[in-house]
């Protein structure tokens, strides 16, 4: 397996492998990293769909990519992905995933017209006082030691970083900046979450520092990520052949890892109830999504508080029953177990019945959720919620089966839940679904005299539990997650967001595409490059705009950073201008 860039490999279609022909592929689990496995295996390794098997603990595929109706409780989704035009692996895989909504059309194409008939931006991106946009939205607000801060982290090496959490590496005045306040928000980071994730963010995302309070960086399907992506990429598995095996959980899988060609020799599950046993040769490859974000997953109703349950279900047992036989796979532990009470568990999925609640959106956000339009594009978040609240309306319908002039969706979710609300008292894990929309309500400046009627009958809310939905951002050492192909081994691999590669981040759907590409082209020894990580890092106009927007739009005469000033003196700017140099920095608006 190789990483390239450029579009002679894109475009390329690699010459079928050898010995292709005698292989099979198991893959544990049916979320987004298995399903473009098996995609991939197809397309690229020209492997027959028959040859290929899914094992799913649950009745429906697409792991934590959800959307359903539920016929007693109405509209869920646990959450949402964002996804940007930099999602090299993923767009890779879906540019030849077609549509089920456009005729003649990949899912690719419908996303990129849907794009540009409506590009996404957020008009809101922070509110507080009950509704009010907040003061120089656009702005970072990060005081020079802030900054400064942020600087130093970017500069050290990931070895220097391992367990620290991101309190460790900055002070008060960065998280009371507005960077600090998207940035959690954006993707869902607390202060003591894995500070070498948080550089591995800044980063990979270093071209969104520009567009961190509008958020128009980003791209958003048609209807929920489950009816957009998942639904048509199994309908294109199903359609080739491969196997899927619902209700069948993957106890263990028994290993062989005493020389230096280590093999999967066994698969131990349990299907519907009974035990059952598949013997393994190195042709047979076993790719397994170890660890799980939406494991022991529950749900409320508009009058019941979603359960708390800390079952660490099959994908954890099996991870740790796998790290056990071969310490070098990883540490399930780290990210499963002791996991801060006031991290972020809590979603609900709010649906409003009639016209009574979202003009309050209307007036926040300046667009009329039922015209089919972006509506928040993104998160909008509470400044000064305890639970540090937020919401977000996409566009609507965003279930097929929704009339968007009687029901409109929205996701709500709090990134604190040790604290009690500021209208409901309580922890946000005590709350029935109508006090998680009262809550919201109260801070979309609703008049207090109204909120628990609204709540109550103008709305249905379904509150959900995910006690591991950050467990991605636990802080962690380096080999704490096993390698996509774990040296030695011939017939496993691990994907997934617990899986580790170089540079990507957790919690994408680009990393879930991205293992799974880079473990069938090892396996299967596909003569193609895998797409490299965005090099946005490495790129000096990118890095320039990012200072320019990290400083609240300033020219280097007003930046007073140590490092810049020596790098970048008055007598430096001198001995540039009329050159290609000070050009770059008058395109960064820098000079």
């Amino acid at each position: 397996m190789y990483r390239s860039n450029g579009n002679f490999e894109a475009f390329g279609r690699p010459e079928k492998p050898a010995d292709v022909d005698g292989k099979s592929a198991y893959f544990v689990g049916s979320g987004l990293a298995s399903l473009a496995g098996a995609a991939f295996l197809i397309r690229d390794a020209q492997l027959p769909g028959n040859k290929i098997t899914i094992f799913e603990e649950l009745g429906l595929p697409g792991g934590s990519m959800d959307g359903i109706l539920d016929e007693h409780k109405g509209f869920i989704i646990r959450g949402g992905r964002e996804m940007e035009a930099h999602f090299e692996a993923l767009w890779d895989l879906f540019k030849s995933i077609p549509s089920l909504a456009v005729e003649n059309a990949s899912v690719l194409d419908e996303m990129y017209w849907l794009h540009k008939d409506n590009p996404s931006s957020n008009p809101a991106r922070a509110i507080h006082n009950r509704g009010e946009k907040i003061d120089q939205m656009k702005d970072l607000t990060l005081t020079r030691g802030a900054a400064e801060e942020l600087m130093k982290l970017v500069l050290t090496r990931e070895e220097d970083l391992q367990d620290k959490r991101i309190d460790e590496v900055f002070g008060k005045e960065f998280f009371e900046s507005h960077f600090w306040l998207y940035w959690a928000t954006m993707f869902a980071f607390e202060p003591w979450a894995s500070a070498l994730e948080m550089r591995r963010y800044t980063l990979r995302f270093i071209h969104h520092i520009s567009t961190l309070a509008d958020l128009t960086s980003l791209r958003f399907t048609r209807y929920n990520q489950y009816e957009s992506l998942i639904k048509p990429l199994v309908a294109y598995l199903e359609g080739n052949g491969v196997t899927f095996v619902y209700n069948t959980q993957v106890d263990n899988i028994e290993l062989d890892s005493s020389g230096s060609s280590k093999l999967a020799k066994r698969i131990l599950l349990t299907e519907n109830g009974e035990s059952k046993t598949i013997d393994l040769s190195e042709n047979d490859i076993v790719f397994v999504t170890n660890g799980s974000i939406t494991e022991s997953s529950t749900y409320g109703d508009n009058d019941t508080p979603a359960p708390v349950v800390t079952d660490k279900g099959g994908a954890w047992s099996l991870w740790k029953n796998l790290a056990a036989q071969d310490a070098s796979l990883g540490h399930p532990e780290k990210f499963c177990e002791n996991i801060p009470e006031a991290n972020w568990s809590i979603s609900a999925t709010v649906t409003l019945t009639d016209d009574k609640i979202w003009p309050y959106i209307e007036k926040i956000t300046g667009r009329d959720p039922r015209n089919g339009k972006i509506v928040t594009g993104g998160p909008c978040n509470i400044a000064d919620s305890s639970w540090l609240y937020g919401f977000t309306v996409s566009r609507q319908p965003h279930f097929e089966a929704q009339d968007p002039q009687k029901e409109i969706v929205a996701w709500i979710y709090g990134l604190f839940s040790d604290k009690p609300g500021d209208y409901v008292k309580k922890t946000i894990r005590e709350c029935t679904g109508a006090e998680l929309c009262a809550e919201w309500l109260y801070h979309l400046g609703v008049p207090e005299d109204q909120i628990d009627d609204l709540a109550h009958n103008s709305a249905s809310t379904v509150p959900c539990n995910m006690p591991y939905i950050t467990s991605y951002f636990m802080p962690r050492a380096l080999g704490d997650r096993p390698l996509v192909v774990p040296e030695g081994y011939k017939n496993l691999s691990f994907i997934g967001n617990f899986s580790e590669t170089e540079r990507d981040t957790v919690f994408t759907t680009e990393y879930s595409v991205r293992t799974a590409m880079e473990a069938v082209y090892t396996h299967l020894n596909v003569d193609r490059g895998v797409p490299e990580v965005f090099d946005s890092s490495f790129d000096i106009r990118v890095l320039l705009s990012s200072i320019y927007y990290l400083n609240d739009r300033k020219p280097l005469s007003e930046i007073k950073f140590p490092l810049i000033e020596k790098l970048i003196g008055k007598a430096a700017l001198k001995k540039i201008e009329g050159t290609y140099i000070e050009q770059l920095l008058q395109d960064a608006k820098l000079v």
